[in-house]
């Protein structure tokens, strides 16, 4: 196998722009809120654009190699992330989304999901939470149109990482942000600005979690030869770390699981047994479990994801807590 690159799925938004160009994505005509990075679902089923299996879609490439992609732990049949980058121009809905038991009953999985912040204007701001209400109350503020007393409204900047379980409210303006979810697409709108969208009020009172409170992510930073690496959140859903390379990274796959790494500054390559790959701003590439070593040269930024091992991980953590 080798790094698999995927062309983007672009999705036009109401609160969308033009503001996924600034990191390198040639965009088509409208107001383009969303690139699907990496999905595998039957409404998008990205294409493969380098290699072997260019042109062949993701589901395809499941079907035929399997666990050799996924890992050994993980259901190809069931892929368990969506990449996307998101430009919120303008706000998007308030919205919550369910957790798995309620979106199993929708017929999909539910929805946590984590923004790290690529660009923000100087308003930029995310709604993370609710506060000074109850549940009456919040309600009440939806009939009267008076939800923002309510909002848990904070400003955000470049580089800001927030992890959104699923039951938080929560909106975003201003910002384009790289989003890594569960692979579901299910969202239940409260207020939507008088934009002539669908509203989900009843299903978003029953799966809102008022004690819940999102918050920035700090992050624990660890330094080594060549590159610093900075673990931000982990979940049995999905683990975000973000690696600063100015010379060097080595790193090995693993038969357990698949990685994903999202270019967010700079470029360099990635090398293999048997090749190599270009990666600059703004791309995404898929690490198979069998790919075996593999390096990433350059100056570059990188968010990598997976599914994660949490006792491994959690070792591995404390290593670097212990060396630091």
């Amino acid at each position: 196998m080798y790094p698999i690159k995927f062309k983007p799925h672009y999705v036009e938004k109401v609160w969308g722009g033009r503001n996924l160009s600034s990191i390198g994505k040639d965009l088509p005509k409208g107001n383009i809120g969303e690139s699907w990075e990496i999905s595998c679902r039957k409404d998008v089923d990205s294409i493969i654009s380098n290699g072997k299996y260019k042109g062949k879609t993701l589901g395809f490439l499941l079907s035929e190699r399997g666990k050799a992609i996924v890992g050994n732990e993980i259901e190809p049949q069931n892929f368990p992330l969506l990449i996307k980058f998101l430009d919120a121009q303008k706000e998007l809905s308030i919205q919550v989304h369910p957790d798995d038991e309620y979106g199993k009953k929708e017929g999909d999985l539910g929805k946590t999901e984590a923004w790290i912040v690529l660009e923000a204007n100087k308003e930029a701001n995310m709604v993370l939470g609710v506060k000074d209400c109850t549940k009456k109350v919040f309600y009440k503020g939806i009939q009267e149109n008076n939800l923002e007393p309510y909002l848990n409204r904070i400003p955000i900047k470049k580089g800001d990482v927030f992890f959104i379980k699923s039951g938080l409210i929560h909106t975003m303006e201003g910002a384009v942000v790289a989003e890594i979810q569960q692979n579901s697409d299910l969202t239940y709108r409260v207020y939507d600005f008088n934009r002539g969208r669908e509203l989900h009020i009843d299903k978003a009172m029953d799966v809102i979690d008022f004690s819940l409170k999102g918050k920035k992510a700090s992050g624990l930073t660890a330094k080594e030869e060549g590159y610093e690496k900075t673990y931000y959140c982990y979940n049995d859903k999905f683990s975000i770390e973000k690696y600063e390379i100015k010379d060097m990274l080595k790193e090995k796959s693993d038969e357990e699981r698949f990685y994903v790494y999202m270019c967010i500054e700079g470029s360099g390559k990635i090398i293999y047994e048997g090749g190599e790959e270009n990666i600059s701003k703004g791309e995404t590439i898929l690490i198979p479990a069998s790919l075996g070593e593999y390096e990433f040269k350059g100056d570059l930024t990188l968010i990598k994801t997976y599914v994660p091992n949490i006792e491994k991980l959690e070792k591995e953590i404390l290593k670097e807590v212990n060396y630091l």
